[in-house]
């Protein structure tokens, strides 16, 4: 059963003042703290840019990964998730599932990310996401069956909507630490804060 990751990487980071995907976590960047945590089990990645493509394909032409460009990517989130699984598919690649990561969620692990596959077995349900501060958000697994529906994304429509539309299909991993994610200098200091 193959599982592909989508790393989310193309925003302007407007309210963090700089790039927040290369703010440094435990001796890395958090944009290579999320793609290795994928290639610790071995998921294939794939990491949508944007506003800093070019730094973003220089800083991981090391690493495992393909990079998808959104051409759109200030018409929100929305559009670069329509865009990566497009990227996907059209790479060639037919994945019976898509975990979609965001880069300044810090505690993404290789476990978590396990675990959201594991859980979508055991359960059956084509959606599982990860519950932290009384929502259902990401790292966010989803079947086959609802890749058209993704495509479709635009603006600043995320997938979350797939999660009220179809509740149902939803299962859930508690991912208490999820509600950490850097968006401000102050929530970064938070985070450095915590490393002391």
């Amino acid at each position: 059963m193959t599982t592909a990751v989508l790393l989310l990487a193309a925003g302007a980071s407007s309210r963090m003042g700089q790039p927040k995907m290369f703010l440094t976590w435990q001796g890395e960047t958090l944009l290579q703290h999320a793609v290795l945590a994928a290639a610790k089990i071995s998921i294939p990645a794939f990491v949508v840019t944007g506003e800093h493509t070019d730094r973003i394909a220089i800083a991981l032409q090391q690493a495992p990964v393909q990079l998808i460009p959104n051409l759109q990517w200030q018409e929100g989130m929305g559009t670069s998730v329509a865009a990566g699984v497009t990227g996907i598919l059209q790479a060639g690649l037919s994945p019976e599932q898509l975990i979609i990561v965001v880069c300044d969620q810090p505690f993404i692990s290789a476990g978590l990310l396990q675990q959201l596959i594991d859980t979508n077995i055991s359960s059956g349900k084509g959606i599982v996401g990860c519950s932290y501060d009384n929502t259902v958000g990401t790292p966010v697994l989803f079947d086959k069956q609802y890749f058209p529906t993704l495509q479709g994304l635009n603006g600043q429509q995320g997938a979350k909507r797939l999660l009220q539309q179809y509740p149902e299909d939803v299962a859930t991993v508690p991912f208490p630490q999820g509600s950490f994610d850097i968006d401000t200098p102050e929530d970064y200091e938070r985070l450095v804060n915590l490393m002391i």
